[in-house]
């Protein structure tokens, strides 16, 4: 797989945008980061994961999926060796990316939802 397929499946997703950050192209979700080509010069795309998913990935294929180095990578960033991946690894790997921030970005939105009050009573209304 290449760069260009790697854009190419992440646009594919429904609201998936391209953007930048820092300067390198990444793909989003409701304004969330999925995916990056970061890393794109090395070889690499980079996956937005839960730490559980990157451990899964990463035991299941280690030819094709590492760790990111560092604070992100112990936070479940994960790089996808391009070379080493079929179409239908990637495709999957970036789909789980891709629904996680869709998940969260529910999450988020139902929290940030205003509780709902209770009607005024109108007796006490009348106190006064």
């Amino acid at each position: 797989m290449t760069p260009s397929d790697f854009r190419r499946i992440a646009l594919s997703f429904p609201g998936a945008e391209e953007g930048s950050h820092m300067g390198a192209v990444d793909f989003r979700v409701g304004g969330r980061i999925f995916a990056t080509l970061a890393s794109a010069a090395q070889g690499y795309g980079n996956l937005m994961l839960t730490p559980e998913h990157q451990q899964a990935f990463v035991e299941e294929q280690p030819d094709v999926f590492l760790p990111v180095h560092g604070g992100w990578g112990r936070m479940g960033a994960t790089h996808i060796r391009l070379a080493a991946a079929s179409e239908d690894v990637l495709k999957g790997a970036l789909h789980t990316a891709y629904k996680l921030r869709e998940e969260m970005n529910q999450r988020s939105a139902k929290k940030s939802r205003p509780a709902k009050r209770k009607p005024a009573n109108p007796k006490s209304a009348r106190r006064g």
